[in-house]
């Protein structure tokens, strides 16, 4: 039973769920007022019944007390028979009375009208005997009179004490019946009463059904549409068969979800085929990029930022950036990354190198990285504001590796303190020298004057050294452009070595030449490969001591050796030495600008551009300089250079330009 009394309470719980704000209010003011109306119609109903009773009470109290005052004599003087005939006719005059009861002191009933077992037992419930009320009193001077229902409908029962000259001769009790014109009355109020009751909460009932199937429905079934498209389901369709006003306003609905869609699939292609533009467009910048929005999750990241940080095939999108970051970038950036993402302008006070950018909006930070090599990253911290440029929508994190700029600024540094020392010393001799020779060369010998004037000159041709070595750098990293000709290899080795004899010489320093008979000629600049042999000569005399050796080979490679069928024949040149070789945490760097080995174990003059100059020009040459080396040995360095081909030049031409030692190559025509 309980179970069928909570199912039934959720029933009618879904059931008043259904109807809508306004159908609920009607229905309680339906009610409110049927309440209100009912109760005032029974209120009527009750006052009326409340004045036939009181009516009822006086007409029987009066009635009482006049028949009670006709037979009282009658009873004294024990006449009973005509007390009986007198009872009879009033009994009969009016049909008001239900009965007439005599009964003696001790309650003993001796006439009644009418009168039997059966209607006593029935009416009074008394056997000839009379049980008079507890409130009644023979003493009482007024009747006593009181209500009750029988099966014929309410009785008033009135017990009015018979008296005679004083004395107490028993009790008259007489049932009035009630006035039935009242009670027709009341009866019909009370009908009509419950059949208004009814009729308003049938309407009620049939209006909300009614309410439900032609308007609620369409209604909530428009609302359940509007929620779709606000949440962005554009498909959402509502097919109701309804006319008039409502079925302008659902195909009105119709066609809005219809035109939303179309705006949304066309919305959706140009905004993916600009995703894809932009994504294409990160992917293939030379700097690395993260995009992150406002709780620093990765959204997006470019290759060359999965390159610098290690993330290669990692998925990252969603997590966040400070938990994948090496360690040392997330212990710079966390603080400035949550004032950005915040919207907050940081007000620097870290240790490490920090910039704010303009307008605030971002910070550059410098972060030096271990892992797997040492490597210098500069990152860029950008706000992403809104169209406004109100609010904070993400950040942008910008990654350069500044290695290579790191070094250069270090290695100009390097060379600016060379450079410095290098002129300042030839600068200052010079100006001695020549300064003496002006005061006092008339008190200088004739061999004291060419002393100075030597000195003057030697220290004249090391400036001009130094400012050759700056402009060949310089020239040769230009946009200056270099026609490859047919170059016989042993003509600049035979010039190199007559420059270098007398040098060699002085040093006690053996320098020769190892060219293989009928070499071919090969495709290259004769004066750029003359300036290759004099930095790979020179250095050879400057690091070897006296008694070594120093020897320029060149022989032509077998096809088989670069096991690249298609590559042409190709022409091998090597420099070798016997001096003091290099270490090899330093053969990576000689060829750097400004690097010079010596700075570290000898205090050898040179300015540290001579193999850069080198290794750009063997580039511009399509090869590349290799070293072979061992400390206390010496070294060879060697470069192969192509064959020169009469088809090839006329073919392919080149004029070779480029910068910072990368060449590129264009055709010309000869």
């Amino acid at each position: 039973m309980l179970g069928f009394l909570h199912a039934l309470r959720n029933a009618i719980g879904r059931w008043w769920s259904e109807f809508t704000l306004q159908t609920r209010l009607m229905a309680g003011a339906t009610l409110v007022v049927s309440l209100i109306m009912s109760g005032l119609t029974f209120w009527a109903v009750n006052t009326i019944q409340q004045d036939a009773r009181l009516n009822d009470t006086r007409f029987g109290s009066d009635l009482g007390l006049l028949l009670a005052a006709n037979v009282a004599p009658l009873i004294a003087e024990d006449n009973l028979g005509e007390m009986a005939r007198f009872s009879s006719r009033f009994y009969r005059s009016t049909s008001s009375v239900r009965y007439l009861l005599y009964a003696d002191e001790d309650g003993n009933i001796f006439f009644g009208i009418p009168y039997s077992e059966a209607e006593v037992q029935n009416s009074l419930t008394i056997q000839r005997h009379i049980e008079l009320p507890d409130s009644y009193s023979r003493h009482a001077d007024l009747p006593l009179v009181r209500q009750h229902l029988s099966p014929g409908g309410e009785v008033t029962d009135v017990f009015v004490p018979l008296r005679h000259d004083g004395n107490y001769l028993g009790v008259l009790a007489i049932g009035i019946n009630p006035n039935p014109t009242v009670v027709a009355s009341s009866n019909l109020t009370r009908d009509v009463t419950i059949a208004v009751f009814v009729s308003i909460w049938t309407m009620v009932i049939l209006g909300a059904v009614f309410n439900a199937l032609t308007i609620t429905r369409p209604i909530k079934e428009l609302l359940v549409g509007v929620k779709s498209i606000a949440a962005g389901d554009f498909q959402q369709r509502v097919d109701l068969p309804f006319g008039g006003e409502l079925g302008e306003l659902i195909s009105s609905f119709n066609e809005m979800a219809e035109r939303l869609e179309r705006y949304e699939e066309q919305n959706i292609e140009e905004l993916t085929s600009e995703k894809a533009k932009l994504e294409t467009l990160v992917s293939t910048i030379a700097d690395g990029a993260v995009l992150l929005n406002t709780d620093l999750q990765i959204i997006l990241v470019n290759p060359t930022a999965r390159r610098i940080f290690g993330w290669e095939g990692d998925d990252l999108i969603g997590n966040n950036v400070l938990h994948e970051l090496p360690a040392p970038v997330t212990m710079q950036l966390t603080r400035s990354l949550y004032h950005i993402a915040n919207g907050q302008r940081l007000k620097s006070t870290q240790t490490h190198e920090v910039r704010t950018a303009e307008r605030n909006e971002g910070d550059e930070f410098r972060v030096t990285l271990s892992e797997p090599t040492e490597r210098t990253i500069r990152i860029l911290l950008t706000q992403v504001l809104d169209q406004y440029r109100e609010n904070v929508r993400g950040l942008a994190m910008t990654v350069q590796d500044i290695t290579r700029e790191v070094e250069l600024n270090e290695a100009k540094g390097r060379f600016i303190s060379n450079v410095s020392h290098e002129l300042r010393t030839p600068l200052f001799n010079i100006k001695s020298f020549i300064e003496t020779l002006y005061e006092y060369g008339e008190d200088l010998s004739e061999t004291q004057r060419r002393d100075f004037l030597h000195t003057a000159n030697h220290e004249t041709d090391r400036l001009t050294r130094l400012v050759n070595d700056v402009l060949d750098l310089s020239r040769l990293e230009s946009a200056k452009a270099y026609q490859l000709r047919a170059v016989e290899i042993s003509q600049p080795i035979e010039q190199t070595l007559r420059t270098y004899q007398l040098n060699a010489k002085d040093k006690g320093i053996s320098i020769s030449q190892e060219i293989e008979p009928n070499l071919p000629s090969v495709l290259g600049h004769y004066d750029l490969l003359l300036q290759v042999f004099a930095n790979l000569v020179g250095n050879s005399l400057k690091f070897t001591e006296s008694g070594g050796c120093v020897v320029i080979r060149a022989y032509q490679l077998e096809p088989e050796t670069h096991h690249v069928p298609s590559s042409p024949p190709k022409v091998r040149v090597e420099v070798s030495d016997t001096g003091t070789g290099i270490d090899p945490e330093d053969r990576e760097a000689i060829f750097d600008r400004f690097f010079r080995v010596e700075n570290r174990v000898h205090t050898l003059e040179g300015t540290g551009l001579g193999l850069s100059i080198v290794q750009n020009i063997v580039n511009k040459h399509h090869s590349k300089v290799h070293l072979l080396s061992e400390v206390g040995v010496g070294s060879t360095f060697w470069f192969d250079l192509e064959v020169y081909q009469e088809d090839a030049l006329l073919t392919q031409p080149l004029i070779v330009t480029g910068r910072e030692g990368q060449p590129s190559v264009s055709s010309s025509a000869p």
